[in-house]
């Protein structure tokens, strides 16, 4: 009987008691609350975490906390060779849920339904059977394989310093908290904030009351809304009109008169995404900026810099054309922009935009491109970034990883890049591998999060196929 075979009836013949080991876990709220002493993150972190570490402990595997943060399970007494890095923290449930409530994990139709089946919760039992399968089958691993599960990968992942200040870096590492076949590239993520302030230099006439979209920022905004005072109907519908004959999207654009004050209330309804693909999204607020920007307001430092920024995020410019940093490479593909969030008043105009980084970006051609470009317009510039994180595709560990999902799934292996970030991506040799199919939507962060349970059999047997091949 070959290895892989082995293996597969290990996990089917353990797959109900691996389906009840998360649903346990799935039954915990383990979202983020208050601190409290011993629980950083909140007690439901602190109880998930826990829980994971009675449950390793309960199938033999030797476990260390750290910080009350994050826990780790260690395969065998063997020299470190690879870490799985998986979360037990949650998103919040919101609501719309069908199948179950978020909390009350149910199985059916071969799925588990709950939040945390598919993030993290479901992948991470199934690199802990991986682990068990290859120990308790007997399969040759001279070499350790860790299990690192942190409680605060959802709110920024401040829990994983807590664990890398004391303990190196394995020589690779890849988490369970993504996709299949592999991701190996992570764009870096550069957010900038362009901003102008002057004074008001009028009482009356037309004036600018009030200019909002977006409150988050990695989230193309679908809503936008102004309020203005001093136009005349005529002047604000060819203010309309101008915009709605040049950008051509699907959106809706609404505004409404009140006679009695001269105010008029300007509405558009566009469509939300995530920043990292802004081509997804319609953006109800550079649409709506490029409307103000149509009209004469009294203040004319108020017009000078509507325009200048209007001028900077072209509607549709999702590669940054105009800040000059659509930098293009044959792996990462194109830097993506992403204006997310605008504020404006009589006194001043704030945007604040989302960008994922192609990994050629540089200072030159990015950070010191996209401050030029403001500053030349006459606005001003700050920003933060984080680099890009890319792992060679050409080395074993990748192959063995992609060998071992071809052998399972018969599927080609392939690496990918992403504009998002996963729990690896300040590790230099991290990757992000499953669990979820390359084709399945689990409504991750979403109502009626679900996996298949097949996909769970799949990942813990292309787990145990990696750690054997690498763990040698």
């Amino acid at each position: 009987m070959d290895l892989k075979t082995k293996i597969r009836q290990y996990i089917e013949a353990h797959t109900d008691e691996m389906v009840t080991d998360i649903c346990d876990l799935c039954r915990i709220d383990s979202v983020r609350g208050e601190a409290a002493p011993g629980m950083p993150y909140g007690e439901g972190p602190h109880k998930a975490l826990m829980a994971a570490a009675d449950l390793c402990r309960k199938y033999g595997f030797e476990v260390k906390e750290y910080s009350d943060r994050v826990i780790s399970a260690d395969m065998n007494g063997g020299e470190r060779c690879l870490d799985i890095l998986a979360h037990m923290d949650v998103v919040a449930p919101g609501d719309g849920w069908t199948k179950t409530e978020p909390f009350a994990p149910v199985v059916a139709d071969g799925m588990i339904y709950g939040r945390g089946s598919s993030d993290d919760k479901g992948p991470a039992v199934a690199a802990l059977y991986a682990m068990r399968a290859v120990r308790e089958l007997g399969i040759p691993a001279s070499k350790n394989c860790r299990l690192i599960l942190g409680s605060d990968e959802e709110c920024g992942s401040s829990d994983i310093p807590y664990y890398y200040a004391v303990e190196p870096e394995a020589p690779m590492t890849f988490s369970p908290d993504a996709e299949f076949p592999l991701i190996n590239i992570e764009k870096g993520q550069f957010r900038g904030e362009i901003t102008a302030e002057f004074e008001s230099n009028c009482t009356a006439g037309r004036k600018l009351i009030g200019f909002e979209s977006g409150d988050t920022v990695n989230i193309v905004p679908g809503k936008a809304w102004a309020r203005v005072s001093g136009f005349g109907e005529d002047e604000i519908r060819a203010a309309v009109n101008t915009v709605m004959n040049g950008i051509t999207a699907d959106y809706d654009l609404t505004f409404e008169m009140d006679e009695e004050s001269g105010e008029t209330e300007i509405r558009v309804t566009g469509s939300p995404a995530h920043a990292s693909t802004p081509e997804n999204g319609v953006n109800a607020g550079v649409i709506l900026l490029h409307l103000l920007k149509e009209l004469q307001f009294a203040n004319k430092d108020l017009n000078k810099a509507l325009k200048a920024l209007a001028g900077l995020l072209p509607y549709g410019d999702h590669h940054g054309a105009a800040l000059k940093i659509d930098v293009y490479d044959d792996k990462s593909g194109y830097t993506s922009v992403s204006p997310d969030i605008f504020r404006a008043d009589e006194t001043s105009v704030y945007a604040k935009f989302d960008s994922r980084t192609s990994i050629a970006a540089t200072n030159d051609n990015t950070l010191a491109a996209a401050a030029g470009s403001v500053e030349k317009a006459g606005l001003h510039f700050s920003y933060d970034f984080n680099p890009p994180h890319a792992v060679p595709d050409d080395t074993a560990f990748i192959r063995t990883l992609l060998d071992s999902y071809t052998a399972v799934t018969g599927k080609p292996g392939k690496c990918v890049a992403i504009g998002g970030g996963t729990y690896v991506h300040a590790l230099k040799n991290g990757v992000a591998f499953g669990a979820v199919g390359e084709t399945t939507d689990t409504h991750m962060h979403g109502p009626d999060e679900f996996m298949p349970i097949s996909e769970l059999q799949d990942a813990a047997v292309i787990y145990a196929l990696s750690i054997a091949g690498i763990c040698v």
